[in-house]
C-alpha cells in the first residue's frame, strides 16, 4: 500500500501527547522480555505468525497498570480503535475482546501519531483492489466511495486500476498466512481512517467530530421546512445601523446609571461592606412599601415592570380591576413552562392548554385567530417554547 504523506497542520497536534504515551505502552506490550508472547495461531485453515489473544491483551494491561478489570477493557478497547491492534477474526469489528480472540500489533509505520494522511489516491486503489478481488462485491458506503473517487481523481484513474492489479498479482504470490494477515491489517487500517457511517471515528475531534454517528444524514422533507420558516422568519427581522445600536446603549447606559448600584452606590449603604442588612430589607422581592427608586424603575419600560415581583404583584391588582387578570397568569405560566423541569414540560403546556386556551377554558384568554393556530399545531409536539407566539401576543397585549 502507498501512503504519501502531507502536511496536516493541527490536527495531530492535540493528539500528539496522549498518543506517545499509548505508544509507550504498546513499545513495552511489544517488547520480548516485558511484553506479550506471542506465537503462531490457527485461524480457519490456515496459521497466522505472531498472533496474541484478547485475553493476553487484558491480563497484561490490568498487571501493568494495576487498574480495574472494566477499566482494562477500554483502554484495549482503544488501542484497537486508534489502529495500534488490530483483529484476525472479526476484521470489520474494531473491539477487544477478553477472550479468545486473535489480534496483531499494528506496523508502527501506519500508527496514528505519524500523521500519514489517509489520501484519496491510496484509498481509490484499496477500493479498486478489493473491488477485482470480490468481483464487485463491496459494501454499499464502499460503492459510494468508489464511484465518487471514480469522478473525483477520473483523471489518474487508469493509475488507480493498474496500482491495484498489480498489488493484487504481488499479493497472490506471497503465502496465505501472509496474505490473511496482511488484509485484516489493510482493512483495519482504512476502518480507522475511513470510518463506514454510523461508526463513530477516534481520530476525528473539535469541530470535525461526528455529533450524532447514528443520524439518519438524507435530509427530509420535514427538514427543509423547517430551513425555510428558519430563513423566512430571519429575513423578517430588523436591522439597524451599528451607530444607532451604540447610540441605543449609551441611552440605555445612563438610563439606568442611578440604578447601577456598583457605579451609583447602594443606599442607605452597602451590605457587603458595612454588614448594614438594611438594603436587602428594603429590596426583598415581596416587601410591603417599595423603594422610590425601585417605582421610578418601572416606568423605565413595561419589561423592569414586569420582571420585578413587587411591580408584577402591583400590575396584578391593577389587571383584576380591568378584568383581564388572566393574561398575567398567561405569562407566568409560559415563563414557568420555559424555564420549569424538561420532565414535565408536556404535562405543564397541557394543564395551560387547558386552563387558557381550550374552547371554554376557565381563565380563557383572547388571541387571533392566526396565533391559536400556530399554538395550537405546536401543542401536538409540545417543547418549552411552543407558547412563545401566544406568550407574546399577551406580553404586547398588557403592555399597551
Amino acid at each position: 500500500m502507498t501512503v504519501t504523506r502531507l502536511d496536516q497542520g493541527q490536527r495531530y497536534r492535540p493528539r500528539m501527547a496522549f498518543l506517545k504515551k499509548i505508544e509507550a505502552l504498546m513499545m513495552e506490550m511489544q517488547s520480548p522480555d516485558t511484553g506479550i508472547k506471542t506465537q503462531t495461531q490457527p485461524v480457519m485453515v490456515t496459521s497466522i505468525p505472531h498472533a496474541v489473544t484478547g485475553n493476553d491483551i487484558m491480563q497484561w494491561i490490568l498487571q501493568r497498570l494495576k487498574i480495574t478489570a472494566e477499566e482494562a477493557l477500554h483502554l484495549g478497547d482503544l488501542f484497537v480503535k486508534y489502529g495500534y491492534i488490530y483483529p484476525l477474526q472479526e476484521p470489520k469489528n474494531l473491539t477487544l475482546r477478553a477472550d479468545g480472540s486473535l489480534y496483531r500489533f499494528q506496523t508502527p509505520y501506519f500508527w496514528p501519531v505519524q500523521g500519514w494522511a489517509a489520501d484519496d489516491t491510496d484509498y481509490a486503489i484499496y477500493l479498486a483492489k478489493k473491488n477485482i478481488k470480490r468481483k464487485g462485491v463491496l459494501e454499499e458506503y464502499e460503492k459510494e466511495h468508489y464511484n465518487m473517487l471514480n469522478q473525483k481523481i477520473n483523471y489518474k484513474w487508469d493509475f488507480v486500476i493498474m496500482q491495484a492489479k498489480e498489488q493484487y498479482k504481488a499479493g497472490k504470490e506471497r503465502k496465505k498466512e501472509d496474505r490473511y494477515a496482511l488484509d485484516c491489517q489493510e482493512r483495519a487500517y482504512w476502518l480507522v481512517n475511513r470510518t463506514p457511517p454510523g461508526m463513530l471515528s477516534a481520530l476525528e475531534y473539535g469541530i470535525d467530530r461526528v455529533t450524532d454517528p447514528n443520524e439518519n444524514k438524507k435530509n427530509t422533507m420535514e427538514f427543509y421546512r423547517r430551513e425555510i420558516m428558519y430563513y423566512q422568519q430571519a429575513i423578517l427581522k430588523t436591522r439597524v445601523k451599528s451607530s444607532v445600536s451604540l447610540g441605543g446603549v449609551v441611552k440605555y447606559s445612563e438610563q439606568f446609571l442611578s440604578n447601577d448600584p456598583i457605579l451609583s452606590g447602594c443606599l442607605p449603604s452597602n451590605p457587603w461592606i458595612s454588614d448594614d442588612p438594611d438594603f436587602w430589607d428594603l429590596n426583598a422581592k415581596l416587601v410591603e412599601v417599595p423603594t422610590r427608586m425601585r417605582v421610578e424603575r418601572w416606568a423605565f419600560n413595561f419589561s423592569e415592570l414586569i420582571r420585578d415581583p413587587k411591580g408584577r404583584q402591583n400590575f396584578q391588582l391593577f389587571l383584576k380591576k380591568e378584568f383581564s387578570g388572566e393574561n398575567l397568569g398567561f405569562w407566568e405560566a409560559c415563563e414557568d413552562l420555559k424555564y420549569g423541569d424538561q420532565s414535565k414540560v408536556k404535562e405543564k403546556a397541557e394543564e395551560i392548554y387547558k386552563l387558557f386556551l381550550a374552547p371554554g377554558a376557565r381563565r380563557w384568554i383572547n388571541i387571533d385567530g392566526k396565533t391559536m393556530g400556530i399554538t395550537v399545531k405546536g401543542l401536538e409536539h409540545p417543547h418549552r417554547y411552543v407558547l412563545d407566539a401566544a406568550q407574546t401576543h399577551i406580553y404586547m397585549l398588557m403592555k399597551k
